[in-house]
């Protein structure tokens, strides 16, 4: 069953359901991105229903399970309209509609499932798989564009700061993907990249792989061309309110690769940081604040 189907189908039994599966159904109806993007027990929450008449109404349309019934709507909203622009005349809609604060709060509520969703049992044994080609690596060739460049950059600054081989091949002056020249069989290739997929970051990934590296892939779909390519996948969901994809649990990914990628590092780690500490130390690259001066006697 379709969005439109499932509906059509609660507008038209509306009437004759139960009070409480009434405020339930009103409330899938009238909120389609809560019910995509929102746990259910927010929903319940926000619609004063328990999750147990959310999970009856749903079973009175013939599915399993609430979930399945966020399943269609989450699977109607990646099929919003085509490019930036067409998401944004929905924001503005549903800013005249429903007003700032709805949205801001809905944008929490899908960032907190989202990261929820990275301590799932799948993407944890996607992040040591991960981890364990990033650790193995002689040098990681970082590699993201546009909004996946924070990811990227991020890698590359914490396997600097642990002593471990890394290029971030960041387009400057158009040479990013020239740096993948040195890249061979004992390095790895980290690549960011979300619908929209960049085309740089694709040929990028596909020269790494004819030159023997591995590929390590962040990205949003195992549909996603650069899954297809990769060694490791790790998946992060974007979705939100807002017409722009978000980045955070990309980001989210990336600090606990970085984490379990140090840990894996061991002895050798522990010196480069604290070499690197020193010397940030003595070149003042931080403020350090002046010790209070004593009180006069």
């Amino acid at each position: 069953m379709d969005q439109p189907h499932l509906t059509a189908a609660l507008s038209a039994g509306l009437e004759q359901l139960p009070q409480q599966l009434q405020a339930a159904a009103r409330w899938v109806l009238d909120h389609p991105a809560d019910v995509a993007l929102l746990t259910t027990r927010e929903q319940a929450k926000r619609a004063s229903l328990s999750p147990a008449t959310l999970t009856r109404l749903a079973q009175r349309f013939g599915l399993s399970g609430y979930d399945e019934l966020r399943a269609i709507h989450a699977a109607a909203l990646r099929q919003r309209p085509e490019g930036f622009a067409g998401r944004a005349g929905e924001l503005m809609q549903r800013h005249g509609d429903e007003g700032a604060g709805a949205i801001a709060q809905d944008m929490f509520a899908a960032l907190t499932d989202h990261l929820r969703a990275l301590r799932e049992p799948d993407t944890q044994a996607q992040l040591e798989r991960a981890a364990i080609l990033l650790a193995e690596a002689q040098t990681v060739f970082c590699f993201g564009l546009r909004s996946a460049f924070p990811a990227a950059y991020m890698l590359d600054y914490i396997r600097d700061l642990i002593g471990a081989g890394s290029v971030l091949a960041d387009g400057a002056g158009g040479r990013g993907i020239d740096a993948l020249r040195r890249i061979g069989p004992s390095d790895a290739f980290f690549a960011v990249s979300v619908s929209p997929y960049t085309r740089l970051t694709l040929q990028a990934a596909e020269l790494a792989k004819a030159k023997g590296a591995r590929l390590i892939a962040l990205t949003d779909s195992p549909l996603s061309p650069l899954a297809a390519l990769a060694d490791a996948t790790v998946l992060v969901r974007t979705e939100t309110p807002s017409f722009f994809h978000t980045m955070t649990p990309a980001f989210a990914a990336v600090e606990c690769l970085a984490a379990l990628m140090t840990a894996r590092k061991g002895a050798a780690a522990l010196a480069a940081i604290a070499r690197h500490e020193a010397e940030l130390h003595a070149t003042g690259t931080f403020h350090q604040p002046r010790a209070a001066k004593r009180g006069r006697k």
